[in-house]
């Protein structure tokens, strides 16, 4: 991570909040949170005024300082979307921390590197994806053997979730070549063992991408003033889970409907 000249203080300041605010939308965080937790910060470091603005593809932060100094910067957001409850906690611990004594900048950095560089385990997320997965499809009705063939195509999602995420930035195509990959495999699977049922298996796996937060966040979003930005969510979350439907469907016509 590049880092301003030190002895800049107002503006390598301003670029840190940048980067706790920005780590905190990839996390999950709701606007409301990010923009209430950088004006809080921005205060007890001696902002006289903060204006935050964050929607779901930038940040903008101006920071009035008693001397009249004003500082505006600008963060584009490309990776928003993900969910890292973790990291979401451990920035907030930082930043209430921050606004009882506030760390010098250098210890600030530190601290935000030392949680930006937080990885989850590959084994949690694939068991995590496994329980998810098998779980969804027999609580919708499917049969034992459902559930474990929902969780062996957890296992792929999970390990295109890893393997294709910094490649295939977009996630509505993401979306649907994941949904294709797995659908394609899931009923040719259902083509060989008739016992199966492909639409709970389906179900199962279609759970693990749904964006279930993201639209949670919309609505919150919305129903805290934060129009826009809960609005442009929610049609980012229609397009996601447009992208999954359609991606099944191809994979259903392409294998022209096995074991349905």
């Amino acid at each position: 991570m590049n880092r301003r000249d030190p002895a800049q203080e107002p503006s390598a300041l301003l670029h840190e909040l940048l980067d706790i605010a920005e780590a905190m939308v990839d996390a999950g965080a709701e606007v409301y949170r990010v923009e209430d937790t950088i004006t809080r910060m921005g205060e007890a470091y001696g902002a006289e005024r903060m204006n935050v603005l964050v929607i779901t593809s930038s940040i903008v932060i101006t920071m009035l300082f008693a001397d009249g100094c004003e500082l505006t910067q600008t963060r584009r957001i490309r990776g928003a979307g993900s969910t890292n409850f973790i990291r979401l906690e451990r920035l907030n611990a930082l930043s209430r921390e921050c606004c009882a004594k506030p760390l010098p900048l250098s210890e600030l950095q530190r601290r935000t590197d030392e949680i930006l560089a937080l990885r989850s385990s590959p084994l949690r997320q694939y068991i995590g994806s496994i329980l998810g997965a098998g779980a969804f499809a027999v609580f919708f009705g499917g049969n034992l053997w459902d559930g474990l063939v929902a969780a062996l195509f957890g296992v792929l999602i999970c390990f295109l979730q890893q393997k294709l995420s910094s490649v295939c930035r977009n996630r509505m195509i993401f979306n649907l070549l994941g949904a294709l990959v797995s659908g394609i495999g899931i009923m040719l699977t259902v083509s060989l063992f008739p016992a199966l049922h492909a639409d709970k298996i389906v179900i199962g796996d279609i759970m693990l991408l749904i964006p279930g937060l993201a639209i949670t966040n919309s609505v919150r979003d919305i129903m805290g003033g934060d129009t826009i930005t809960g609005i442009m969510r929610f049609i980012e979350c229609l397009l996601w889970a447009a992208a999954l439907a359609f991606g099944f469907m191809i994979a259903l016509r392409l294998t022209g409907g096995l074991g349905v």
